[in-house]
């Protein structure tokens, strides 16, 4: 079977791969539900282990008479996400918000690699985001999530949004990030999103309907998006899927 042939019929499977563990690698509390909550969500449903390593505690982001510990509060939020989505296991070290990059690409992928030490997942799911100001973070984790995947031969699937999501988002708000054609998505993969709304309420002040994200969601409908940025082999080796060249930012070393 060929790789057009194989890559034809992924867009059409409509559900995530048979892994039966799954390590997410996040900058913030927030990118868990938001973000990959419904894809986290669907791997539970089919039976996978999810874990979560999130590199921040998401402090940066301050809401205006928030209580003063607000690495706590974002954990808590996390942990809050993570028991409505289903089972998950949650690491949290703390890298410096806003600046993750500043800690050191060595740093950040040994992390990736001590949690997949632990969890053993067949895969890795990652943003696959392009560079731009306020995501560095997660093109900085999505970096080390796919060295530390080249060191440790696995599979690395990248959260991604359509042309036609990202320039609807535009016309109701305003200028944002660009997405992927139909073409570049291998994965379109059904899901539920009740319980990722409902993890999303546990989000102080960032659960507003009405907002960028929410409408996002609302765009969303039942589908998620998916792009192989590293791929799995075959029995001989050999991908089955072709390779997706994901967005790159330079992290220097310590």
């Amino acid at each position: 079977m060929n790789r057009e042939v194989m890559a034809q019929m992924s867009r059409r499977a409509g559900v995530p791969p048979a892994w039966t563990s799954v390590l997410a690698v996040i900058a913030h509390p927030d990118d868990a539900s938001y973000g990959l909550g419904a894809i986290l969500d669907a791997f539970v449903f089919a039976g996978a282990k999810v874990s979560v390593l999130c590199l921040t505690h998401g402090q940066a982001w301050a809401l205006e008479g928030a209580p003063g510990d607000l690495a706590a509060l974002r954990g808590a939020e996390l942990a809050s996400a993570a028991d409505v989505l289903g089972p998950k296991r949650v690491q949290m070290p703390d890298c410096p918000d806003g600046d993750l990059s500043k800690v050191g690409q060595t740093s950040l992928v040994a992390e990736v690699v001590a949690a997949a030490d632990r969890y053993f997942p067949d895969g890795l799911v990652v943003f696959d985001t392009a560079p731009a100001p306020g995501r560095l973070d997660h093109v900085t984790a999505t970096s080390a999530g796919l060295q530390a995947a080249e060191t440790l031969d696995l599979p690395v699937l990248g959260w991604a949004l359509s042309e036609d999501v990202i320039a609807r988002l535009c016309h109701d708000f305003g200028p944002g990030s660009t997405g992927n054609q139909d073409e570049e998505i291998d994965l379109r993969v059904n899901v539920d999103r009740a319980r990722q709304r409902v993890a999303s309420h546990s989000l102080e002040g960032q659960a507003l309907p009405g907002s960028a994200r929410w409408r996002r969601l609302e765009l969303l409908a039942d589908t998620e998006s998916l792009r192989w940025l590293r791929v799995p082999h075959g029995p001989a080796g050999h991908p089955t899927t072709p390779a997706r060249k994901a967005a790159q930012v330079h992290v220097p070393d310590e």
